[in-house]
């Protein structure tokens, strides 16, 4: 397969070097890259299943490191119940929703969340799971439909103590079974955890216990709220990265999602854990919970981007926290620095569970994605982010490819997705209707 008249943007050396001309893709990997002239596009004839990208732009795929694919359905649904504070949204929406998912609604759940997420060039996703009814095989069921729709994944299982002791044990063993005995090239695990203040020292333990027999990190809600530092520590007598601390639950293949309500010294903390940050911000303005202070974060800290559930779409997620960082005063210069660092961030921890995932250079996987943007000034190494920012990141994409085949060409899914449809729409009426039969 060959893409011709593209804008390839590769990765070389901690910075973007961009080249036009076309990627010839052999067994699922770039076997070449050819240079051309960007001031006239090419008119050779292509093949069936070659693209021409017609002057648009080639990057690396997105990643979302923060998604909730079992809250994919929850839409159009009757709160009764106060959503005046964090806790209540969740008391009152959230922990009620994932106790009555069953396997039929979660796969339902994948199936519209990897559509979306393929949609939006997002082909690998660090997923946080929750159904504490239904805990045994669920992530066996996301990993199918991923392997499914083509995408590759990090999935976990909230552990949580929420709903007392033998859910916990159960959400603890999905984790473990899970990662020793269902994990493969495309698809791996970490350990899930929900937030400080709904897990016991016990769970605690027994996640740290089996962190020492494996290479793995954590993926962790981390004081999205406040009511999570107030709990932990009437309830433990410690506050939320303490206890993480405590049990030696920090490291470097870490995700700890939000991270708003830390102090300067929590943050040296996480620097010298090498644990990531991942950070959601339609998900924090949607919920009222503040925004992280990008002031104080050491810069030797990575930082990743999550949609925390709201959407499938984490290069707004990155468009986002650009624009916050202008609107909390940062010049211009620091805050294109600051999402650079991210997008670099991103690519390095990755590789932490994807060693293979590609720069677009030769003999790379053949995983990238067609933005449908053509420029209309000249595109060059020195001027690429604002051409992203300004430009790509507000255009949908063209074509997806993975692996070296095409999940979407031109707009169009390569496989018919009506059955999938017809799936969600059944099983997001199923849920519609148990929600409010049981909650209202």
């Amino acid at each position: 397969m060959r893409i011709i008249n593209a804008w390839i943007c590769q990765i070389k050396n901690g910075s973007i070097n961009p080249i036009f001309g076309e990627l010839l893709i052999n067994d699922g990997k770039i076997e070449e890259i050819i240079p051309a002239d960007s001031k006239e596009l090419s008119k050779a004839k292509i093949g069936k299943e070659d693209i021409d990208a017609g002057g648009r732009v080639v990057t690396v795929p997105n990643i979302n490191f923060h998604d909730h694919f079992y809250s994919r359905l929850a839409k159009g649904l009757t709160i009764k119940g106060k959503t005046n504070n964090f806790h209540n949204i969740l008391k009152n929406l959230w922990w009620k929703l994932d106790m009555i998912l069953d396997n039929e609604m979660m796969k339902a759940s994948a199936q519209m969340a990897g559509l979306e997420s393929i949609r939006n060039g997002t082909t690998y996703v660090f997923d946080h799971h929750s159904s504490p009814n239904t805990s045994n095989g669920s992530l066996k069921i996301i990993a199918n439909t991923l392997n499914q729709i083509g995408m590759r994944g990090v999935l976990c299982f909230e552990t949580t103590d929420r709903n007392g002791k033998k859910l916990a044990q159960d959400g603890l063993k999905e984790n473990q079974t899970f990662l020793t005995k269902l994990t493969d090239e495309n698809i791996k695990g970490m350990l899930g955890l929900h937030a400080s203040f709904t897990l016991e020292d016990e769970s605690l333990q027994s996640a740290a216990t089996f962190l020492q027999e494996h290479s793995i990190g954590i993926h962790i809600h981390l004081c999205e709220d406040k009511v999570d530092r107030e709990i932990s520590l009437k309830e433990f007598n410690n506050l939320p990265l303490e206890r993480l601390q405590q049990f030696g639950l920090l490291n470097d293949k870490s995700i700890l999602a939000h991270g708003i309500h830390l102090t300067e010294n929590e943050f040296r903390i996480v620097n010298k854990s090498g644990s990531a940050f991942a950070y959601n911000p339609d998900s924090n303005l949607n919920n009222a919970v503040g925004l992280p202070d990008f002031t104080h974060i050491p810069k030797a800290i990575p930082v990743l981007t999550g949609t925390d559930g709201m959407s499938s779409n984490p290069a707004r997620s990155l468009k986002q926290l650009f624009l916050l960082s202008r609107y909390k005063g940062m010049s211009f210069d620091g805050a294109f620095n600051w999402l650079i660092k991210i997008y670099f961030d991103q690519v390095n921890f990755v590789q932490k569970y994807f060693s293979d995932f590609p720069l677009l250079n030769v003999n790379d996987r053949a995983d990238f994605i067609i933005w449908d943007y053509v420029s209309p000034t000249p595109f060059n190494a020195a001027n690429f982010w604002g051409h992203y920012v300004y430009g790509m990141l507000e255009r949908p994409i063209h074509s997806v490819i993975q692996d070296g085949k095409v999940l979407i060409n031109n707009f169009r899914i390569s496989f018919n997705v009506a059955e999938m449809n017809q799936n969600i729409l059944e099983q997001g009426t199923r849920l519609y209707n148990k929600f409010n039969s049981l909650y209202n």
